[in-house]
């Protein structure tokens, strides 16, 4: 009987979370890129998701990405991206500053990355841990993000990518203001990805 009960209160739940999320709305379309929006189940800042494909390999994406120190090439708004420990090559801390607009203070954020690749999936994590260093003054400190890849093989040798993100950006931005700027990111950055994958299969001429 309290096993009925408990069941029947986990379905509840789960009903009740995909109820209190609104349905994905498609934003941009453009050069092969959607970006759609969502109500969050909790709190005022909506939730993304990036479907796209890129001419690349999964060895070349999980290179492109275990490239910390690079991601200021293709990463909207980065200033500058660290290491501060690499656990193994596919499961990397590291710090990164971001540039915002006048007179939006800029954040700074940890990130926890785990790469974890199957025959048939490959599974991004980006996590936020922001207590893992103590806060600069000159930055805001992102309290919360989370991005998740699910890449998956596609036709003529590309990647199919569905990509979900969720953030609080932490201080007093106006969660409208936030809302209205949220695709902004997130499509450049892949924008920009795809230009560094696609060159990295370009011959080198000597």
């Amino acid at each position: 009987m309290e096993k009925k009960i408990l069941l029947f209160s986990l379905l509840l739940f789960v009903l009740s979370t995909s109820m209190a999320q609104g349905k994905w709305e498609l934003k941009k379309d453009d050069n092969g890129i959607q970006v759609y929006t969502r109500k969050a189940a909790k709190g005022n800042i909506k939730e993304l998701r990036v479907v796209c494909e890129l001419d690349a390999t999964k060895t070349q994406l999980i290179n492109t990405l275990e490239d910390i120190n690079d991601y200021n090439s293709w990463v909207y708004s980065n200033k500058k991206s660290t290491i501060l420990k690499m656990i193994t090559p596919q499961n990397i801390i590291y710090y990164t500053e971001s540039h915002l607009p006048w007179p939006i203070k800029d954040r700074d954020l940890i990130i926890e990355l785990n790469i974890m690749p199957t025959p048939e999936v490959l599974n991004i994590v980006a996590k936020s841990l922001p207590g893992y260093l103590p806060k600069y003054d000159s930055y805001i400190r992102v309290p919360y993000s989370l991005a998740q890849w699910k890449v998956t093989q596609a036709p003529d040798n590309k990647l199919k990518v569905d990509y979900t993100f969720s953030i609080d950006p932490g201080g007093n931005i106006p969660a409208w203001l936030v809302n209205a700027t949220l695709t902004i990111g997130p499509y450049n950055s892949f924008m920009k990805l795809k230009e560094v994958l696609k060159a990295q299969k370009q011959p080198v001429i000597y």
